[in-house]
């Protein structure tokens, strides 16, 4: 019963962050919507930050469940892309994307939820990480590029769609072939041949001794 209990007040919580957001999230309305008793959430979270937190932590790994294999199985920057697309797309409908953007508005002025937001991100980074660092394994433009960073872009990009798609979805929709145009050409340094590749790193390498 305490397990089942959590899980609703879980299920109930990322419900509301999906739906109405985090303004109406509290105590009272969460169990409302999970029909249990509001001490509860005390009870099994210490606190609405507490069980907000852990609702966005399951949500997070949930999709990122889904969606590993695939990025973890990306032959390409442009394949990466069309998974990001994807995710964009089945997470936002899912609701798990929007859970994140609340969480991260809220970190905006509260540290508790901005410090949850990071361990969140912090497991999608670690897997678009790993697909970069796989993938710019030998291409010429990898010493052009910080993995870390372009992984934090990449997840940062999609978050921030979903706040724009609310608001102007032909200029998210435009954002996100930007992004796949920008991952074609990545594609065709790497299908250089050998005298191309040496001669382009050639020339990255004086572009970077004269900066």
């Amino acid at each position: 019963m305490t397990s089942d209990t959590r899980e609703r007040l879980l299920g109930a919580t990322i419900a509301l962050l999906a739906g109405p957001g985090m303004a109406v999230v509290s105590a009272r309305a969460v169990a409302a919507h999970a029909d249990v008793n509001q001490s509860l959430v005390f009870y099994h979270f210490g606190s609405v930050a507490g069980l907000v937190a852990a609702a966005t932590l399951r949500s997070t790994e949930a999709a990122v469940q889904v969606f590993g294999p695939a990025i973890r199985g990306a032959r390409s920057f442009s394949e990466l892309l069309r998974v990001g697309r994807r995710l964009h797309t089945e997470a936002s409908a899912q609701g798990s994307v929007r859970v994140m953007a609340q969480m991260l508005a809220a970190g905006q002025a509260d540290p508790v939820h901005a410090e949850s937001a990071r361990s969140c991100l912090s497991l999608w980074f670690a897997l678009v990480e790993g697909a970069v660092v796989r993938l710019l394994a030998d291409s010429p433009v990898r010493d052009l590029v910080d993995p870390a960073g372009l992984a934090r872009a990449v997840g940062a990009s999609f978050i921030g769609l979903e706040l724009y798609d609310g608001v102007d979805p032909t200029g998210a929709e435009g954002a996100l072939d930007a992004l796949v145009q920008l991952t074609v050409l990545v594609d065709v340094v790497d299908g250089l041949g050998p005298l191309e590749r040496r001669m382009l790193k050639a020339r990255i390498k004086a572009i970077r001794s004269a900066t």
